[in-house]
């Protein structure tokens, strides 16, 4: 029997609430399967499997928040049959199955179900805006602002003293995730001993290559500059393994892909941080899909477990904010965090001549558990020598 158990989708995150489950018993799933909507403190996350099975028996009921690690189901492995069960008492009748729900006519990001729910708003009826469809946050709130208000009740007599508005969903939701930001931060000052880094690259080759790249290609299909930086990041990484994995059980434990987290505002306000997989391996066209598809479903609340538990080093770039440096905190169990500012013209000598080139200010924060400045000194040369070769990208 394989336990299904809550997996842990950051280390911001203790506790989940169980939304709804996508399977029922007899249903057969294979890894990567999604099978339930999770609530964090962060977004509504759609959790996928990990082994191939036959769902034996849901243990956790929509509705209930349960501690990282429970077990919310139970399965059969492949040629595993169930234990026979206990016969019921003579005189009660055996338990009849509730029927599965009809599956719906428009995909629903989990975070825009919940809301509905909230404004009581029939999310199987409203067409969808979002990514391949989806049903969104914003579609639900227009819904909502749509309808017709419901005849006033004549007003009753005001109590002596008028107890509190209760707090909006959405304002609950914010002061939720502030919370898990600043444990999660709280616990990486408190227990990783960070060592911080910055080195100026210019970005004149980068951005003339970019310019030429871009000109051959509809505007649809063009590359930002923060899909270079991803890539100089993860290619450095394979020279430099000891930046890209995770802390844990007292030693460093490499990862096995560079998965990067990326860092990405929430419209709501909040950060969260998915993860892009085998960034190395894309190719740049490939690494901008990927990137402009992980930013849309992130604020649609549309993410995978996988997105938000893999990443194996974290890269933020607030260039966008006109933002010069940025010196950021790990996010444990990661060990390291890489940032970008802006790209602005900057005083620059080269060749004997000074002159004003643009140049953006790279930033490292690693743990001195794993690695120290010399070797992180290094890593961000790496990175530098990358962008100054963007055809090698």
């Amino acid at each position: 029997m394989i336990e299904f158990k809550l997996p842990s989708l950051g280390a911001d995150m203790d506790e989940g609430k169980l939304l709804e489950w996508k399977v029922k018993p007899g249903d057969r799933v294979k890894r990567g399967d999604l099978v339930a909507v999770v609530e964090t403190p962060k977004a509504a996350v759609d959790v996928e499997i990990w082994q191939d099975g036959v769902v034996h028996e849901l243990v956790t009921q929509p509705g209930t928040t349960i501690p990282v690690g429970t077990v919310m189901a139970r399965l059969l492995g492949l040629g595993e049959t169930a234990p026979a069960a206990a016969p019921p008492p003579a005189a009660a009748p055996a338990p009849v199955a509730a029927p599965a729900a009809a599956p719906s006519r428009h995909p629903v990001s989990p975070a825009a179900r919940k809301h509905a729910r909230e404004l009581g708003v029939d999310v199987e009826s409203l067409p969808g805006s979002g990514p391949h469809g989806a049903v969104t946050v914003e579609d639900v709130e227009k819904a909502a602002k749509g309808r017709k208000p419901a005849p006033e009740a004549a007003p009753a007599p005001a109590p002596a003293t008028a107890p509190a508005p209760a707090a909006a969903p959405a304002a609950d939701k914010t002061l939720a995730m502030r919370k898990a930001i600043a444990a999660a931060m709280s616990r990486s000052k408190r227990e990783i001993p960070h060592y911080y880094l910055s080195q100026t690259i210019p970005m004149q080759r980068a951005m003339d290559w970019l310019t030429a790249y871009n000109a051959k290609r509809p505007v649809t299909e063009r590359l930002l500059m923060g899909a270079l930086q991803l890539k100089a990041v993860a290619l450095a990484l394979k020279d430099f393994p000891d930046f890209n994995g995770f802390w844990m059980d007292n030693a460093f434990q490499p990862a096995q892909g560079i998965h990067i987290g990326v860092a990405i505002s929430l419209r709501q306000g909040g950060l969260i941080a998915p993860a892009i997989h085998d960034v190395a391996e894309l190719a740049l066209d490939e690494l901008m899909k990927a990137l402009a598809d992980l930013v849309r479903r992130a604020r649609a609340g549309s993410l995978r477990s996988s997105e938000m538990s893999d990443p194996t080093i974290t890269v933020t770039n607030l260039g966008d904010q006109g933002v010069d440096e940025v010196f950021a905190i790990i996010y444990p169990p990661q060990v390291a965090i890489v940032g970008f500012g802006r790209v602005a013209p900057r005083p620059w000598a080269e060749d004997g001549m000074i002159g004003a080139v643009p140049a953006v200010v790279a930033s490292l924060a690693a743990d001195h558990r794993v690695s120290d400045g010399h070797r992180g000194a290094r890593f961000l040369a790496a990175i530098a020598a990358r962008l100054q070769e963007p055809e090698t990208l």
